[in-house]
Protein backbone atom coordinates (compact mmCIF):
# COMPACT_ATOMS: atom_id res chain seq x y z
CA UNK A 1 0.00 0.00 0.00
CA UNK A 2 1.01 3.65 -0.18
CA UNK A 3 1.21 6.18 2.67
CA UNK A 4 -1.10 8.94 1.44
CA UNK A 5 -1.74 10.78 4.75
CA UNK A 6 0.75 12.71 6.84
CA UNK A 7 -1.31 12.39 10.01
CA UNK A 8 0.67 10.80 12.82
CA UNK A 9 -1.23 12.09 15.85
CA UNK A 10 -4.85 12.45 17.09
CA UNK A 11 -6.00 14.46 20.11
CA UNK A 12 -9.28 14.27 22.11
CA UNK A 13 -10.79 15.79 25.25
CA UNK A 14 -11.87 13.37 27.95
CA UNK A 15 -15.29 13.58 29.61
CA UNK A 16 -15.09 11.04 32.41
CA UNK A 17 -17.29 8.50 30.59
CA UNK A 18 -15.94 7.89 27.05
CA UNK A 19 -13.66 4.87 26.99
CA UNK A 20 -12.92 4.40 23.24
CA UNK A 21 -10.94 6.79 21.01
CA UNK A 22 -10.01 6.40 17.34
CA UNK A 23 -6.61 6.75 15.68
CA UNK A 24 -6.73 7.60 11.95
CA UNK A 25 -3.35 6.39 10.72
CA UNK A 26 -1.85 2.98 9.98
CA UNK A 27 0.30 1.04 12.47
CA UNK A 28 1.83 -2.37 11.99
CA UNK A 29 1.55 -3.58 15.60
CA UNK A 30 -0.26 -2.59 18.81
CA UNK A 31 3.08 -1.44 20.21
CA UNK A 32 3.46 1.09 17.34
CA UNK A 33 0.94 3.36 19.15
CA UNK A 34 1.83 5.69 22.01
CA UNK A 35 -0.99 6.89 24.35
CA UNK A 36 -0.36 10.07 26.38
CA UNK A 37 -2.66 11.72 28.96
CA UNK A 38 -2.15 15.47 29.51
CA UNK A 39 -3.55 16.97 32.75
CA UNK A 40 -5.03 20.44 33.16
CA UNK A 41 -1.72 21.49 34.77
CA UNK A 42 0.22 20.36 31.66
CA UNK A 43 1.66 17.16 33.12
CA UNK A 44 2.10 14.48 30.45
CA UNK A 45 1.88 10.78 31.35
CA UNK A 46 2.64 7.96 28.88
CA UNK A 47 0.20 5.09 29.49
CA UNK A 48 1.03 1.38 29.37
CA UNK A 49 -0.66 -0.97 26.91
CA UNK A 50 -2.84 -3.70 28.45
CA UNK A 51 -2.50 -2.09 31.92
CA UNK A 52 -4.26 1.16 30.97
CA UNK A 53 -5.67 0.47 27.50
CA UNK A 54 -6.03 -2.07 24.69
CA UNK A 55 -5.55 -1.56 20.92
CA UNK A 56 -7.55 -2.77 17.96
CA UNK A 57 -7.10 -2.22 14.21
CA UNK A 58 -3.34 -2.73 13.82
CA UNK A 59 -2.51 -3.23 10.11
CA UNK A 60 -5.63 -1.41 8.86
CA UNK A 61 -4.87 1.37 6.39
CA UNK A 62 -7.42 3.72 8.02
CA UNK A 63 -6.40 3.01 11.61
CA UNK A 64 -8.43 1.65 14.51
CA UNK A 65 -9.20 2.48 18.15
CA UNK A 66 -7.97 2.16 21.69
CA UNK A 67 -10.14 1.36 24.72
CA UNK A 68 -9.24 2.44 28.25
CA UNK A 69 -9.56 -0.13 31.02
CA UNK A 70 -11.75 0.36 34.10
CA UNK A 71 -10.34 2.97 36.47
CA UNK A 72 -8.28 4.64 33.73
CA UNK A 73 -11.01 6.53 31.82
CA UNK A 74 -9.85 10.12 31.02
CA UNK A 75 -11.62 12.82 33.04
CA UNK A 76 -13.12 16.05 31.77
CA UNK A 77 -9.93 17.94 32.62
CA UNK A 78 -7.63 15.58 30.71
CA UNK A 79 -6.57 15.43 27.06
CA UNK A 80 -5.99 12.13 25.22
CA UNK A 81 -3.18 12.12 22.63
CA UNK A 82 -2.73 9.09 20.34
CA UNK A 83 0.67 9.20 18.57
CA UNK A 84 2.26 6.83 16.08
CA UNK A 85 5.65 5.58 17.33
CA UNK A 86 6.94 3.07 14.78
CA UNK A 87 10.46 1.89 15.84
CA UNK A 88 13.26 3.48 13.85
CA UNK A 89 14.71 0.08 12.90
CA UNK A 90 14.90 -1.96 9.69
CA UNK A 91 13.31 -5.35 10.36
CA UNK A 92 13.27 -6.78 6.82
CA UNK A 93 16.09 -9.21 5.83
CA UNK A 94 16.67 -9.87 2.10
CA UNK A 95 18.14 -13.27 1.10
CA UNK A 96 20.29 -13.48 -2.00
CA UNK A 97 18.68 -15.20 -4.99
CA UNK A 98 15.28 -15.39 -3.21
CA UNK A 99 12.22 -14.27 -5.15
CA UNK A 100 11.67 -10.49 -4.84
CA UNK A 101 9.30 -10.02 -1.83
CA UNK A 102 7.15 -7.16 -3.06
CA UNK A 103 4.91 -6.97 0.06
CA UNK A 104 7.84 -7.10 2.47
CA UNK A 105 9.69 -4.49 0.42
CA UNK A 106 6.68 -2.18 0.40
CA UNK A 107 6.31 -2.59 4.16
CA UNK A 108 9.94 -1.51 4.53
CA UNK A 109 9.26 1.59 2.46
CA UNK A 110 6.13 2.30 4.50
CA UNK A 111 8.08 2.03 7.73
CA UNK A 112 10.76 4.38 6.41
CA UNK A 113 8.08 6.89 5.38
CA UNK A 114 6.34 6.59 8.78
CA UNK A 115 9.54 7.26 10.72
CA UNK A 116 10.24 10.25 8.48
CA UNK A 117 6.76 11.60 9.23
CA UNK A 118 7.31 11.08 12.97
CA UNK A 119 10.59 13.01 12.83
CA UNK A 120 8.91 15.78 10.86
CA UNK A 121 6.16 16.01 13.50
CA UNK A 122 8.86 16.50 16.15
CA UNK A 123 10.64 19.09 14.01
CA UNK A 124 7.38 20.99 13.62
CA UNK A 125 7.32 21.36 17.41
CA UNK A 126 10.97 22.44 17.65
CA UNK A 127 12.41 25.95 17.88
CA UNK A 128 14.42 26.52 14.72
CA UNK A 129 15.79 29.16 12.39
CA UNK A 130 13.61 30.31 9.53
CA UNK A 131 14.49 29.11 6.03
CA UNK A 132 16.31 32.36 5.14
CA UNK A 133 18.00 32.94 8.50
CA UNK A 134 21.54 31.89 9.45
CA UNK A 135 23.52 31.02 12.57
CA UNK A 136 27.16 30.02 12.63
CA UNK A 137 26.57 27.26 15.14
CA UNK A 138 23.56 25.97 17.04
CA UNK A 139 25.85 24.11 19.45
CA UNK A 140 27.14 25.14 22.83
CA UNK A 141 29.87 23.41 24.77
CA UNK A 142 29.02 24.52 28.30
CA UNK A 143 28.93 21.49 30.60
CA UNK A 144 25.86 20.39 32.52
CA UNK A 145 27.22 21.67 35.84
CA UNK A 146 28.05 25.05 34.29
CA UNK A 147 24.63 25.25 32.64
CA UNK A 148 22.79 24.51 35.90
CA UNK A 149 20.48 27.34 37.05
CA UNK A 150 21.45 29.49 34.06
CA UNK A 151 19.57 30.60 30.93
CA UNK A 152 19.99 30.04 27.22
CA UNK A 153 20.65 33.33 25.43
CA UNK A 154 22.18 34.89 22.34
CA UNK A 155 25.54 36.61 22.52
CA UNK A 156 26.56 39.89 20.82
CA UNK A 157 27.00 37.98 17.53
CA UNK A 158 23.57 36.41 17.74
CA UNK A 159 24.97 32.98 18.55
CA UNK A 160 23.71 30.66 21.27
CA UNK A 161 25.20 31.11 24.72
CA UNK A 162 24.56 30.12 28.30
CA UNK A 163 24.43 33.06 30.69
CA UNK A 164 23.70 33.82 34.29
CA UNK A 165 21.76 37.02 33.63
CA UNK A 166 19.54 38.67 31.10
CA UNK A 167 22.42 41.08 30.69
CA UNK A 168 25.96 41.66 31.90
CA UNK A 169 26.38 44.00 34.87
CA UNK A 170 29.08 46.57 34.10
CA UNK A 171 29.04 48.37 37.44
CA UNK A 172 28.30 52.06 38.04
CA UNK A 173 28.66 55.11 35.83
CA UNK A 174 27.50 58.73 35.69
CA UNK A 175 24.37 59.55 33.76
CA UNK A 176 26.65 60.95 31.03
CA UNK A 177 28.69 57.79 30.48
CA UNK A 178 32.45 57.55 30.78
CA UNK A 179 32.64 54.18 28.99
CA UNK A 180 31.26 52.53 25.83
CA UNK A 181 28.61 49.82 26.23
CA UNK A 182 27.14 47.08 24.06
CA UNK A 183 23.67 45.57 24.01
CA UNK A 184 22.54 43.86 27.24
CA UNK A 185 25.14 45.67 29.38
CA UNK A 186 23.59 46.72 32.70
CA UNK A 187 24.71 49.93 34.45
CA UNK A 188 23.75 51.62 37.74
CA UNK A 189 23.74 55.43 37.78
CA UNK A 190 25.73 57.47 40.34
CA UNK A 191 24.28 60.88 39.37
CA UNK A 192 22.02 62.41 42.04
CA UNK A 193 19.02 62.93 39.74
CA UNK A 194 19.09 59.25 38.71
CA UNK A 195 20.90 57.88 41.79
CA UNK A 196 20.88 54.06 41.91
CA UNK A 197 18.63 53.80 38.83
CA UNK A 198 19.54 50.68 36.82
CA UNK A 199 19.68 50.79 33.01
CA UNK A 200 20.20 48.19 30.27
CA UNK A 201 21.92 49.00 26.98
CA UNK A 202 19.58 48.29 24.05
CA UNK A 203 21.89 49.59 21.32
CA UNK A 204 25.68 49.89 21.34
CA UNK A 205 26.70 53.27 22.81
CA UNK A 206 29.84 55.39 22.94
CA UNK A 207 31.51 57.42 25.70
CA UNK A 208 29.47 60.51 26.50
CA UNK A 209 26.12 58.91 25.73
CA UNK A 210 23.36 59.46 28.31
CA UNK A 211 21.77 56.70 30.35
CA UNK A 212 18.48 58.59 29.91
CA UNK A 213 18.80 58.40 26.10
CA UNK A 214 16.07 55.87 25.25
CA UNK A 215 17.66 55.14 21.87
CA UNK A 216 20.53 53.39 23.65
CA UNK A 217 19.33 52.62 27.18
CA UNK A 218 16.15 51.50 28.89
CA UNK A 219 15.36 51.96 32.57
CA UNK A 220 15.16 48.64 34.42
CA UNK A 221 14.89 49.79 38.05
CA UNK A 222 13.58 53.27 38.94
CA UNK A 223 15.28 53.62 42.32
CA UNK A 224 14.56 57.38 42.52
CA UNK A 225 10.83 56.84 42.21
CA UNK A 226 11.06 53.92 44.62
CA UNK A 227 12.83 56.12 47.20
CA UNK A 228 10.26 58.87 46.74
CA UNK A 229 7.46 56.33 47.10
CA UNK A 230 9.10 54.97 50.24
CA UNK A 231 9.33 58.49 51.73
CA UNK A 232 5.73 59.21 50.80
CA UNK A 233 4.69 55.88 52.25
CA UNK A 234 6.47 56.68 55.51
CA UNK A 235 4.82 60.11 55.61
CA UNK A 236 1.45 58.53 54.91
CA UNK A 237 2.06 55.95 57.61
CA UNK A 238 2.86 58.73 60.11
CA UNK A 239 -0.22 60.67 59.03
CA UNK A 240 -2.30 57.52 59.29
CA UNK A 241 -0.98 56.89 62.79
CA UNK A 242 -1.84 60.47 63.78
CA UNK A 243 -5.26 60.10 62.21
CA UNK A 244 -5.76 56.86 64.08
CA UNK A 245 -4.82 58.56 67.36
CA UNK A 246 -7.15 61.47 66.60
CA UNK A 247 -9.87 59.04 65.62
CA UNK A 248 -9.41 57.16 68.89
CA UNK A 249 -9.58 60.44 70.82
CA UNK A 250 -12.66 61.48 68.87
CA UNK A 251 -14.22 58.11 69.54
CA UNK A 252 -13.51 58.51 73.26
CA UNK A 253 -15.00 62.04 73.24
CA UNK A 254 -17.96 60.77 71.29
CA UNK A 255 -18.46 58.01 73.83
CA UNK A 256 -18.29 60.54 76.69
CA UNK A 257 -20.69 62.86 74.89
CA UNK A 258 -22.97 59.95 74.20
CA UNK A 259 -22.89 59.05 77.89
CA UNK A 260 -23.59 62.68 78.83
CA UNK A 261 -26.36 62.82 76.27
CA UNK A 262 -27.81 59.64 77.72
CA UNK A 263 -27.64 61.12 81.23
CA UNK A 264 -29.19 64.36 79.98
CA UNK A 265 -31.87 62.42 78.22
CA UNK A 266 -32.58 60.48 81.40
CA UNK A 267 -32.65 63.74 83.40
CA UNK A 268 -34.87 65.35 80.77
CA UNK A 269 -37.15 62.34 80.90
CA UNK A 270 -37.35 62.59 84.69
CA UNK A 271 -37.98 66.33 84.48
CA UNK A 272 -40.59 65.76 81.82
CA UNK A 273 -42.28 63.23 84.10
CA UNK A 274 -42.08 65.66 87.03
CA UNK A 275 -43.40 68.46 84.82
CA UNK A 276 -46.23 66.23 83.68
CA UNK A 277 -47.01 65.36 87.31
CA UNK A 278 -46.84 69.04 88.25
CA UNK A 279 -49.07 69.92 85.34
CA UNK A 280 -51.51 67.25 86.42
CA UNK A 281 -51.39 68.52 90.02
CA UNK A 282 -51.76 72.10 88.80
CA UNK A 283 -54.66 71.09 86.65
CA UNK A 284 -56.22 69.29 89.62
CA UNK A 285 -55.60 72.32 91.88
CA UNK A 286 -56.94 74.63 89.20
CA UNK A 287 -59.99 72.42 88.86
CA UNK A 288 -60.42 72.36 92.62
CA UNK A 289 -59.88 76.15 92.82
CA UNK A 290 -62.34 76.63 89.99
CA UNK A 291 -64.78 74.35 91.77
CA UNK A 292 -64.23 76.24 95.05
CA UNK A 293 -64.58 79.59 93.31
CA UNK A 294 -67.70 78.37 91.58
CA UNK A 295 -69.06 77.05 94.89
CA UNK A 296 -68.25 80.38 96.59
CA UNK A 297 -69.74 82.29 93.67
CA UNK A 298 -72.87 80.15 93.95
CA UNK A 299 -73.15 80.95 97.72
CA UNK A 300 -72.01 84.61 97.93
CA UNK A 301 -73.72 86.44 95.10
CA UNK A 302 -71.84 89.69 95.62
CA UNK A 303 -73.18 93.26 95.86
CA UNK A 304 -76.62 93.92 94.44
CA UNK A 305 -79.17 96.75 94.78
CA UNK A 306 -82.12 94.37 95.29
CA UNK A 307 -82.91 90.79 96.18
CA UNK A 308 -81.82 88.44 93.31
CA UNK A 309 -84.21 85.68 92.16
CA UNK A 310 -81.48 83.30 90.87
CA UNK A 311 -77.78 82.74 91.66
CA UNK A 312 -74.92 84.04 89.51
CA UNK A 313 -75.09 80.95 87.24
CA UNK A 314 -78.81 81.48 86.62
CA UNK A 315 -79.65 78.51 88.81
CA UNK A 316 -82.33 78.45 91.56
CA UNK A 317 -81.47 80.00 94.93
CA UNK A 318 -80.54 77.69 97.81
CA UNK A 319 -80.77 78.16 101.57
CA UNK A 320 -77.72 79.99 102.91
CA UNK A 321 -77.07 82.06 99.74
CA UNK A 322 -75.74 85.52 100.65
CA UNK A 323 -75.46 88.95 99.01
CA UNK A 324 -74.73 92.55 100.10
CA UNK A 325 -77.61 94.95 99.56
CA UNK A 326 -76.15 98.25 98.37
CA UNK A 327 -79.43 100.09 99.00
CA UNK A 328 -79.54 99.27 102.77
CA UNK A 329 -75.85 98.51 103.19
CA UNK A 330 -76.84 95.28 104.92
CA UNK A 331 -75.85 91.65 104.34
CA UNK A 332 -78.85 89.47 103.45
CA UNK A 333 -79.29 85.67 103.55
CA UNK A 334 -81.71 83.44 101.70
CA UNK A 335 -83.65 81.23 104.16
CA UNK A 336 -85.06 78.92 101.54
CA UNK A 337 -88.10 81.02 100.71
CA UNK A 338 -87.14 84.69 101.21
CA UNK A 339 -84.21 87.07 101.70
CA UNK A 340 -83.77 88.37 105.30
CA UNK A 341 -81.28 90.61 107.08
CA UNK A 342 -78.51 88.66 108.77
CA UNK A 343 -79.49 90.14 112.24
CA UNK A 344 -83.24 90.24 111.65
CA UNK A 345 -83.91 87.25 113.94
CA UNK A 346 -81.71 88.35 116.80
CA UNK A 347 -84.39 89.12 119.44
CA UNK A 348 -85.22 88.19 122.99
CA UNK A 349 -81.71 88.00 124.44
CA UNK A 350 -80.16 90.21 127.09
CA UNK A 351 -76.63 91.51 127.10
CA UNK A 352 -75.42 92.36 130.60
CA UNK A 353 -72.03 93.02 132.05
CA UNK A 354 -69.31 95.54 132.14
CA UNK A 355 -66.81 96.66 129.58
CA UNK A 356 -64.53 93.76 128.62
CA UNK A 357 -67.04 91.07 129.67
CA UNK A 358 -68.70 88.61 127.30
CA UNK A 359 -71.88 86.60 127.12
CA UNK A 360 -72.91 83.65 124.98
CA UNK A 361 -76.44 83.61 123.58
CA UNK A 362 -77.91 80.38 122.32
CA UNK A 363 -81.14 80.28 120.27
CA UNK A 364 -82.00 83.80 121.60
CA UNK A 365 -85.17 85.41 120.48
CA UNK A 366 -84.82 88.84 122.05
CA UNK A 367 -81.79 91.12 122.50
CA UNK A 368 -81.95 93.35 125.56
CA UNK A 369 -79.12 95.58 126.59
CA UNK A 370 -79.18 95.60 130.42
CA UNK A 371 -78.64 98.65 132.53
CA UNK A 372 -75.05 99.28 133.52
CA UNK A 373 -73.68 97.44 130.50
CA UNK A 374 -72.08 100.62 129.32
CA UNK A 375 -73.95 100.44 125.97
CA UNK A 376 -76.66 102.90 125.14
CA UNK A 377 -79.28 102.57 122.45
CA UNK A 378 -78.28 105.84 120.90
CA UNK A 379 -75.79 106.39 118.16
CA UNK A 380 -73.57 108.24 120.55
CA UNK A 381 -72.62 105.26 122.62
CA UNK A 382 -68.87 105.03 123.07
CA UNK A 383 -68.74 101.35 123.83
CA UNK A 384 -68.41 98.81 121.06
CA UNK A 385 -70.01 95.44 120.70
CA UNK A 386 -67.96 92.57 119.25
CA UNK A 387 -69.88 89.53 117.99
CA UNK A 388 -67.86 86.35 117.47
CA UNK A 389 -69.16 82.97 116.22
CA UNK A 390 -68.34 80.13 118.65
CA UNK A 391 -68.01 76.43 117.90
CA UNK A 392 -71.77 76.19 118.31
CA UNK A 393 -73.18 77.62 115.03
CA UNK A 394 -76.44 78.38 116.86
CA UNK A 395 -74.79 80.60 119.49
CA UNK A 396 -73.19 84.04 119.34
CA UNK A 397 -70.66 85.33 121.86
CA UNK A 398 -71.01 89.03 122.36
CA UNK A 399 -68.13 90.71 124.15
CA UNK A 400 -68.39 94.17 125.56
CA UNK A 401 -65.54 96.34 124.56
Amino acid sequence: MTISSTTVKNSYSGDGSTTSFNYTFKIFADSDLQVIIRSAAGTETVKTITTHYTVSGAGNANGGSITFTAGNIPTATETVVLRRAVPQTQAIDYIANDPFPAESHEEGLDRATMTTQQIQEELDRAIKLSRTNTMTSTEFTTSASDRANKILAFDSSGELSVTQELGTFKGTDATVTTAAYVQRDIIKSTTAAELNNVYICVADSVVGDSLTDTDHFQLLVDAVSAATSATNAATSATASASSATAAASSASSAATQASNASTSASTASTQATNAANSATAAATSAAEAAASADAFDDTYLGAKSSDPSVDNDGDALTSGDLYFNTSTNRLRVYNGSAWIEIDAGMTNFTLAGTSGSSQTISNADTLTIAAGSGITTTASATDTVTIAVTDDPTALAIALG
